[in-house]
């Protein structure tokens, strides 16, 4: 019984110095891909942007998925940027 008390004091100590591996999920910034054009029907100057996470074992490229942008007013493709 105090063999195994004293392990699992062990472990906790551990896990406590060490922390604990936060695992493949990284936050992400997508951006639209609007950015660089100069089209004048624009509602207002400025970048749209959406912040996701995604897990990078899943998928290692570079994320893309389409989304409302306010500065376009409508449905296009963002991209991941570092």
């Amino acid at each position: 019984m105090r063999y195994y008390l004293i392990n699992i004091l062990i472990v906790l100590i551990y896990n406590k110095i060490m922390g604990k591996n936060k695992g493949a999920r990284i936050i992400i910034t997508l951006e639209c891909l609007c950015r660089n054009s100069t089209n004048t029907t624009k509602r207002s100057s400025g970048i749209s942007r959406y912040t996701t996470s995604k897990n990078r074992r899943n998928t290692p490229d570079r994320l893309q998925l389409k989304k409302f942008c306010s500065q376009c007013n409508k449905h296009t493709i963002f991209k991941e940027i570092k």
